[in-house]
């Protein structure tokens, strides 16, 4: 029963995550343009500026997977790595493959109709693929609507087929002998800890094992996807706000629909209290419900995103220094980050675990009123 609950659990999280990464697949910063608003002015870039800019590509997602890129001696530009299925709704259903905008260098001419990627957005465009802009600079071209498999939508799936890997393998030698073996070796601890001290001191012996699947779903998911995001994959899954935000709808919804009346009643009407009082708390309370899942989805993200960009900031002052004493230094506090970040990686899964179990317990609390 728990392992079924489990994989209800583990697919609804990565259908709801799926969706929102490809939500937010559209927040980005725009170049300057002319007065025309028809083409991009060139504007000459310092090293500064570079190391910014490539900083905030590597938080961004991508319609293509890139391990690295190099410029030959002839200079052009090469990348390595994998395209991947770009899925548009134009009028009709448009599927082919991201290597056709060879990384925004070329149109996408699908079935009569011109693609541009620009500034990680897809915008449909003419055969010459201009990009017309508004007085703010803002492109104004047609967005078709968009289901693209990008670079953080694989990983959410890779990350799902290794967690029902994982549970499955254990829940098999679990049949075998109540002893675990091989990987549930390492997982079992780590079960038993989320239910020995994150799910039963919040939630109650009673109401726990309610629970349990979406809380060990939910820390595996996103200890690994932190932990894949220390790699050179440039995987960057939890510092998108959409992602997190799936995630902390995800627990505002487990907590809301299985409250209990005690629970509804400390927000509407809270006992114990002048009748005064109980009118103005109401709305406060109310509002409480929903600062909740806000917290959570901030926390993860800012921790996250605030990681990433002391650590790729802190190599790219190695470029900046360019001496033997500024870039030993560098790399020396790089290194001591990256280590201090696996700790950040487990310590926000935690805490998101910790935090949903506590509002679950709330939900289901028992009070004694006299």
């Amino acid at each position: 029963m728990h392992r079924i609950n489990l994989v209800k659990i583990l697919s609804l999280l990565l259908l709801t995550v799926t969706i929102s990464v490809n939500a937010q697949h559209d927040s980005h910063v725009e170049k300057v343009v002319d007065a025309t608003h028809t083409e991009e002015v060139p504007v000459e870039k310092d090293l500064k500026t570079e190391i910014k800019e490539y900083i905030n590509h590597h938080l961004l997602d991508s319609y293509d997977f890139s391990l690295f890129s190099y410029t030959t001696d002839a200079g052009e530009h090469k990348y390595i790595g994998a395209p991947l299925p770009v899925i548009l709704w134009d009028g009709g259903l448009q599927v082919f493959s991201s290597s056709k905008f060879h990384h925004g260098e070329t149109l996408a001419e699908v079935s009569g109709n011109f693609y541009k990627l620009y500034h990680g957005k897809i915008y449909k465009t003419d055969a010459e693929g201009t990009i017309t802009y508004d007085e703010e600079h803002h492109a104004t071209n047609v967005k078709p609507l968009d289901f693209s498999i990008t670079k953080n939508v694989v990983f959410i799936f890779l990350v799902g087929l290794l967690m029902f890997f994982m549970f499955g393998r254990m829940a098999k030698n679990y049949k075998k002998s109540a002893l675990p073996s091989g990987l549930g070796r390492l997982l079992e601890p780590i079960i038993l800890y989320v239910r020995d001290d994150i799910a039963i001191p919040n939630i109650g012996i009673k109401h726990y094992k309610r629970y349990m699947s979406y809380l060990l779903t939910i820390f595996f998911f996103v200890w690994i996807i932190n932990l894949l995001g220390l790699t050179p994959l440039g995987v960057n899954v939890t510092n998108n706000i959409a992602v997190t935000l799936a995630l902390a709808l995800m627990t505002y919804f487990i907590t809301t629909f299985s409250g209990n009346k005690d629970y509804w009643k400390h927000i509407f009407w809270m006992p114990g209290v002048p009748t005064l009082m109980k009118i103005i708390l109401a709305p406060i309370e109310l509002l409480g419900t929903i600062i909740k899942p806000f917290s959570l989805m901030i926390r993860l993200y800012a921790n996250i995103t605030a990681g990433h960009i002391v650590l790729m900031s802190i190599i790219g002052l190695m470029f900046i220094f360019k001496n033997w004493i500024g870039s030993p230094l560098s790399f020396g506090l790089a290194f001591a980050l990256s280590l201090l970040e696996l700790l950040v990686a487990a310590l926000q899964a935690y805490i998101f675990t910790m935090l949903s179990a506590l509002y679950f317990g709330s939900a289901v609390e028992e009070h004694d009123h006299h």
